[in-house]
């Protein structure tokens, strides 16, 4: 039996306005549990999800080592704390894992050099493109899921500009009583704001992750309709960065400890519920 967790990650600037992201790995994540069959490929989840993104990604790495699925299989099953069609990668965390899982135990059953990170990566994002859970294939969330840390990318060529550890503090997301699919945003309404998206990249560039996680919060709250309100709420309250994650529903917060407290008690007024995690730098990691 072979066992992981797959991290979740959040925004400081969303690319799909620009093709150009940035994002920090959290610490919610899925967990997942996998281990050989006689053939085919059993996908379950406790989250009552679809799991045709399970299998999509399962299958290209199996296609990757040339590996027919009617000679060997696998089972693999989720359990995930990390809130599902939120803005927080679920999906690129579920498959970066199911990625590597598969990866992990065909290299070993079948004596075969292991992918490497980035091929893992690119199947998985692929698998994400063809499942259509996501616009860009998201290479900045998926690099932050699986290295955790910081990522600065272009996800057009699906290239690092930066990558590095970020201090660790708490995390803070809250969760609006709704979801709010990535695949199903208007793009071109976005890219109205891409002068201004750009704009937070630069600052990101610079290293003032927290200044560009504050303004892309504001620009894609006006672009999809969210209340900005939330954020600004957060940093009134001490937050020192706090903005709308992915394209919604959740927004984060990060917080020093000892303003904790007074954040959640703001977005204690909002309908909906707060979950308190922290930055992760260890990424996808087995167990």
């Amino acid at each position: 039996m072979y066992n992981l967790s797959s991290s979740g990650s959040a925004t400081i600037v969303n690319a799909i306005a620009t093709g150009f992201g940035a994002a920090f790995g959290i610490d919610l994540d899925i967990q997942l549990e996998a281990k050989p069959i006689g053939s085919g490929i059993k996908c379950s989840n406790d989250v009552g999800a679809d799991n045709t993104l399970m299998e999509l990604t399962s299958k290209k790495v199996f296609q990757a080592y040339d590996i027919n699925m009617d000679d060997f299989g696998l089972s693999i099953d989720s359990k995930s704390n990390l809130p599902m069609s939120s803005g927080l990668s679920s999906s690129s965390a579920l498959s970066n894992g199911v990625a590597a899982i598969s990866s992990k135990i065909i290299s070993d059953e079948f004596d075969l050099k292991p992918l490497s990170d980035l091929e893992i990566i690119n199947l998985a994002i692929d698998a994400s493109l063809e499942a259509k859970v996501t616009i860009t294939g998201a290479f900045d969330d998926a690099t932050a899921s699986y290295f955790g840390g910081i990522t600065l990318t272009n996800n057009l060529t699906r290239e690092f500009i930066a990558k590095e550890t970020m201090e660790e503090k708490a995390v803070l997301v809250y969760m609006p009583d709704f979801i709010s699919k990535s695949g199903e945003s208007d793009v071109e309404k976005m890219k109205l704001y891409a002068p201004l998206v750009n704009t937070a990249f630069e600052l990101a560039s610079l290293e003032k992750y927290y200044d560009a996680l504050n303004l892309n919060g504001l620009i894609y709250c006006s672009s999809l309709g969210f209340d900005s309100f939330i954020a600004i709420e957060a940093l009134n309250s001490g937050a020192l960065a706090s903005g709308l994650s992915g394209t919604g529903s959740a927004f984060v917060a990060i917080c020093e400890d000892e303003n904790i407290d007074d954040v959640k008690e703001v977005w204690s007024s909002l309908e909906g519920r707060i979950i308190e995690t922290k930055v992760n730098n260890e990424g996808c990691k087995f167990i």
